[in-house]
């Protein structure tokens, strides 16, 4: 079975957007992505958090937003910061080294 990975960032127009482009093809993993940000180009809805087995934010306080936004449907799920700060382009070379190093012990 497939594990269900949610990668959240603040507006989803770089670095969970790259994250879901790596990840796309990976054969274990079902991938999606959102932001938080009351402007983000899609927003994160509470049906994406109840399907996600695992749930990776860029940054500390992308993980605040997120349990102050849908704190009770994380009962029993995984949620862990990535630490990878707003400093990048969509599918910049560093960026997707750095997801795949940093989303590594999680797959």
């Amino acid at each position: 079975m497939k594990k269900a990975v949610l990668f959240l960032c603040s507006r989803n127009r770089l670095r969970s957007p790259t994250a879901e482009a790596i990840f796309a093809g990976h054969p274990d993993l079902e991938v999606d992505s959102a932001g938080l940000s009351p402007d983000a180009d899609l927003r994160l809805s509470a049906e994406q958090v109840e399907w996600a087995d695992l749930i990776l934010v860029m940054e500390e306080v992308h993980r605040s937003r997120l349990i102050r936004a849908f704190g009770k449907l994380l009962v029993g799920k995984r949620v862990a910061v990535l630490g990878i700060p707003d400093d990048y382009d969509f599918m910049d070379p560093a960026l997707v080294e750095l997801l795949k190093l940093r989303c590594a012990p999680y797959f």
